[in-house]
């Protein structure tokens, strides 16, 4: 378990300096620019094209511009928050946003989770496990004085978001501009599975669950209100959190079993994102 909170931290954390990947698929006048953090990136999904952001050449955004033959600049990188958007983030890893310009299209973005400190809850989640493992001691930790600072932490982060959403238009005011959530890292019907893979108490899943609806559904308000339009990447994939056995899941748990960060999606997740993005954009217009 030691060596799987290990991985995760590593997952969330760049590590040394590369330039953003850049993929072009056949004659396009789409120019596509990636923005977002692991959960864009997709962090040791084969294959890993920047050793710095732990970038895939299979996340979503990959899959979204060979499916229409766009001109991907993707600079999503593992352990970003809204901060690394507008500011260059550890190791020299530029701002995000140096990316979006006039000529941009198409913007994708999944920010949020580094902002609250998802990994470091699960973390501290995980430790805690062992004190009560039938019931709620990480809610308990977090919530139990009465005031959640989950809820708390995501509340700061929305106008965090909302800044970001306003930079992309200020840089590309013709780009339609897509808000990716987060898919389905826990059993939707919060029934856990509490086990070595998965160190979580049996009543802390329910409450991680609501945690990551309300991260959501923050990102989803932010969108509206920000000019852009909200991809729901959870729906899609309940049924498939880190809970189903292997070949059903398409999140990993803290020792992935496919290649995949801990907590994070697979190949197939990434799939899946990419298709609920894919739906969400019009057949031949590109603009708003």
């Amino acid at each position: 378990m030691g060596a799987a909170l290990l991985s995760a931290g590593a997952a969330l954390a760049p590590a040394g300096t590369a330039a953003a990947s850049t993929v072009t698929a056949g004659r396009t006048t789409v120019d596509y620019v990636a923005l977002g953090d692991s959960y864009a990136s997709a962090p040791l999904v084969p294959t890993q094209v920047d050793a710095t952001c732990l970038r895939s050449s299979r996340n979503y955004p990959s899959l979204v511009a060979q499916s229409r033959s766009a001109t991907l600049t993707d600079v999503s990188c593992s352990g970003a928050t809204t901060a690394d958007l507008t500011a260059p983030q550890a190791d020299g890893v530029p701002a995000q946003l140096d990316a979006v310009d006039r000529r941009t299209d198409l913007v994708t973005l999944t920010i949020g989770g580094n902002d609250i400190g998802f990994s470091t809850v699960l973390g501290t989640c995980a430790q805690l496990t062992a004190t009560d493992p039938a019931g709620t001691p990480c809610r308990t930790h977090f919530s139990g004085t009465g005031a959640d600072r989950i809820s708390d932490a995501i509340a700061r982060t929305g106008p965090k978001v909302a800044q970001v959403l306003r930079g992309v238009h200020q840089r590309a005011p013709h780009a339609r501009v897509v808000v990716v959530g987060y898919p389905d890292l826990f059993p939707d019907d919060g029934v856990g599975c509490t086990s070595k893979t998965v160190p979580l108490a049996m009543g802390d899943f329910a409450w991680l669950r609501d945690k990551e609806k309300e991260l959501n559904a923050m990102l989803a308000r932010q969108a509206v209100k920000g000019g852009a339009r909200y991809v729901n990447t959870y729906t899609p994939t309940v049924g498939h959190d880190l809970c189903e056995p292997t070949g059903e899941r398409w999140i990993e748990t803290f020792a992935p079993e496919t290649p995949a960060a801990p907590v994070h999606p697979n190949a197939t997740g990434e799939r899946v994102m990419a298709s609920a993005v894919e739906a969400a954009l019009p057949r031949h217009s590109w603009h708003l």
